[in-house]
This record gives structure tokens, C-alpha cells and sequence, in this order.
């Protein structure tokens, strides 16, 4: 390898860095021989540069061979979910046991909830007993049981990512669409997912602000993808509106469960059906749309995709009683309502300051290291081109202090911008590739 100060210099200056240098730049960097400081450097050299497709693979792979590998037997449709995060965004909840119980084989490895977006280990830990931390072994004996496993990322596999995403996190360096790519899809390719859909947000709530810039990283995750033999498909959703009505942990959780139980909601429902239908057809399990979305009902009113999160609970060391008894998921004592104060129609939201307000209560965090309390959030019932009179209700906040939770109240009826005149409502699925 080239002196760590030349691959940075070279990036910098908009070259091409070898598949050999990008490996041995991440094992001098892992094995402590090239310091946190020269990986800022590079970050923010490719953040500006950019990395070309072979620069993304390579990075991938090399992220690959920083830890283990899981193998699934080859009679097994292995398949997951990603999303690259929103507000109220509980999809992954309702979309794996759905698609563990029609048949497909589901590990999926989740995150937490870091700034204004939630995230999906949180939730599932407002269930008292869930265990989210697994090595390979365990994470691939549950998946070959169970049909499915939602687990946090472990040391073992893809360490490269972890260790350099928190970097990432620190150096502004977060929105590359290279950098983005590989930490995705290393992930997803260790995880052995053969069949991946992702949920590429769009919006006010989300890291993609536009359309143009959300099909640039679609289209390098779908080559990145074919590059190691994997089928990804992906959709792009609107986050100009909080999804779903509840925002919070044990508050999105029940929405989940209520979903599975035969009570969705228009907009969740659109979603869910829409990922897990593409993930079904990548997977031969569904010959038309049409069959995929009939499957998907038939699933949710059986009670057999209920039946599926019930057995996945109980594998991962939860109560199942949860299922029945919301409390136990978290309570709150303090339930302050959000009224208009104006009439007219919705024209905008900002989801990503609602993210932010909620953290105020500890439905959310700034940093890893700060606590939850898993029964705060919010419940917001309008989305862009609804009509609101003066004094109707866009929802309530959750909490357990009285002064912070009117404060919150405050925050979240400033993040909604109404008109006078007629707003449209705007699709949730905005395109797919």
C-alpha cells in the first residue's frame, strides 16, 4: 500500500484508489496502524470526491472481510428490508413477520434510533425481556427456526462499518452516497440476504432531500448489489409526513401489533404491502402483484403473520403477554394535546424537527449513549393536504414531565405549516427501481 497520506491525498484530488489500497487502508485502520484521524481525512476526502462504482465494491468487500460471513442453506429464500430511516418508520415490525410467515427467511439486522429518526432495535426493546444482541451462530440458527430474526449488528460481522460509521457520525460525512452504499450492503450481503428491497425515503424526514439525489444512491446500491450476485430492488417513499399516526417506541410498537391484529393504517398499510409484495416476487414466491398483495391480507387476517411475531418474540426472550397488555411496553403519565391554531390545509411539515422535539422527552436520542424512555412520543393524526379547523387536534404528546411535554406540544404544532388555500395531497410511493 501507498503512505496512507498519498491515498488521501489522491482521493482528495479526485483519483481512483485501487481495490488493493481500499483494503489495505481499512486493515491498517481496523489493526490501529492508520489512526482515527488519517480515516477522517479519507471520509471527508470521498465525501467531497465521491467513489466511482469499482471504489464502492471494493469498499464493500473489504468491509465483507473485516469480520465473519453467514451462510444459509440453499433451500432457504433468504430476504430483508432496509430503510434509510424516517419518523414514525415502523415498517420493519410488521413487514418481517409477514414475510416469515408466507415463507421467506428474514435476518434482519436493525439499528437504533440516533437524531430524528427512530430506530427499529428501540422499539422492539420497549418489550420487556427482547434481545436484540446475537453472535452469527445464534443470529443463524434463529433465522433457520423461526423463519426470522431481528438482531442488532454484532463485532464479528462487518466491524470495518461500525467502526467506521461512528466516525462518519462525527465528521459530517454521513450523506455519501458511496460511503452510504457499501455500509448498507456489506451488511446485507454478510447477513446472507440473497433478495433485499430497500425504502429510500424522500423528504422533510429524511437524509434524501429530492428525487434526483435519491436515484444516484438507488442506482449504485442495485449495482453494488448485482456485483456480489444479490437482487435489490428499491422504492422510494415520501418522509414529507411522519408515518403512520405514532411517533415513540412502545407507542410505535403498539401500531405494529394493532397492524398485525387486522387494524392498519392507510399509509403504513400502503407501504408494507408495497416492500414485502417486491420481496415476494424477487423471491418466487409470488408469480404477480396481485397474488403478493392477496397473500399478504390473506397472512395479516389468518392471524398467521400475528402468530409468526408472537413465536419471534418468545426466540428472542420476550413477553408475549405484551401482545395483549400495551402497558407493559411503556407508560406514560402525562398526555398534553396539539391543537391548530389557525384553520387551513396542511402545506408542509417538518418531520425532521418533530424527530428532533421528541428527543426532548427521551423518545429519542442525540447520542448512544443517552437513555429512552420507551412510553414518550407523540400521536399526530394530519398529513400534507389534510384540512384542519382552528382548535382541532393534530395529535398529543406522551410523556412523563408535565413542563417538558407542553414544550414538545409547542415544537410540534410549529413544525406544521398551514394554508389558507388548497393543499394536494401528496403519494407515498413516489417511484421503485
Amino acid at each position: 500500500m501507498q503512505n496512507p497520506v498519498e491515498l488521501i491525498l489522491a482521493k482528495r484530488e479526485g483519483k481512483t484508489l485501487s481495490p488493493a489500497d481500499i483494503a489495505a487502508f481499512i486493515t491498517g485502520f481496523l489493526e490501529g496502524s492508520i489512526p482515527e484521524y488519517q480515516m477522517s481525512a479519507l471520509l471527508m476526502a470521498i465525501f467531497f470526491q465521491g467513489l466511482n462504482p469499482e471504489e464502492i465494491a471494493a469498499l464493500t468487500q473489504s468491509y465483507i472481510r473485516s469480520g465473519q460471513t453467514i451462510a444459509f442453506p440453499a433451500e432457504l429464500i433468504v430476504a430483508d428490508k432496509h430503510s434509510t430511516g424516517g419518523v414514525g418508520d415502523k415498517i420493519s415490525l410488521m413487514l418481517a413477520p409477514i414475510a416469515a410467515s408466507l415463507g421467506l427467511s428474514v435476518p434482519m439486522i436493525s439499528g437504533r434510533g440516533l437524531g430524528h429518526t427512530g430506530g427499529t432495535l428501540d422499539k422492539l426493546e420497549s418489550i420487556p425481556g427482547f434481545r436484540t444482541q446475537y453472535g452469527p451462530d445464534e443470529f443463524k440458527a434463529l433465522v433457520e427456526k423461526h423463519g426470522c430474526a431481528l438482531v442488532g449488528q454484532s463485532e464479528e460481522l462487518v466491524p470495518a462499518d461500525k467502526r467506521i460509521y461512528s466516525l462518519r457520525d462525527v465528521t459530517a460525512t454521513v450523506e455519501s452516497p458511496g460511503l452510504i452504499t457499501a455500509s448498507i450492503m456489506s451488511k446485507k450481503i454478510a447477513e446472507g440476504a440473497e433478495h433485499l428491497v430497500i425504502d429510500l425515503k424522500i423528504g422533510s424526514g429524511a437524509f434524501m432531500p429530492d428525487l434526483d439525489r435519491a436515484r444516484e444512491l438507488a442506482e449504485l446500491l442495485v449495482s453494488t448489489g448485482a456485483s456480489f450476485g444479490q437482487k435489490v430492488r428499491v422504492v422510494f417513499s415520501n418522509m414529507n409526513s411522519p408515518l403512520g399516526l405514532a411517533v415513540g417506541n412502545a407507542l410505535e410498537m403498539v401500531e405494529a401489533i394493532e397492524y398485525l391484529k387486522g387494524n392498519p393504517l392507510a399509509d403504513t398499510c400502503t407501504l408494507t404491502t408495497e416492500l414485502t409484495s417486491r420481496l415476494l416476487l424477487s423471491g418466487g414466491l409470488a408469480q404477480s402483484e396481485t397474488q403478493a398483495v392477496e397473500m399478504i391480507k390473506a397472512a395479516v387476517s389468518g392471524g398467521r403473520a400475528l402468530a409468526k411475531l408472537e413465536e419471534i418474540i418468545i426466540a428472542q426472550g420476550g413477553d408475549p403477554r405484551a401482545l395483549e397488555d400495551y402497558s407493559l411496553l411503556g407508560t406514560s403519565s402525562v398526555k398534553i394535546p396539539i391543537l391548530a391554531e389557525t384553520a387551513g390545509w396542511v402545506q408542509a411539515i417538518d418531520a425532521r424537527a418533530i424527530g428532533y422535539a421528541l428527543v426532548r422527552i427521551k423518545a429519542g436520542r442525540m447520542k448512544l449513549t443517552d437513555t429512552l424512555d420507551y412510553g414518550a412520543g407523540a400521536l399526530l393524526i394530519p398529513k400534507v393536504g389534510d384540512f384542519l379547523e382552528a382548535g382541532e387536534p393534530l395529535g398529543e404528546v406522551h410523556a412523563n414531565d408535565p413542563a417538558q411535554a407542553e414544550e414538545v406540544a409547542r415544537l410540534i404544532r410549529a413544525a406544521y405549516t398551514l394554508s389558507p388555500e388548497s393543499v394536494p395531497r401528496e403519494d407515498l410511493i413516489l417511484d421503485s427501481i
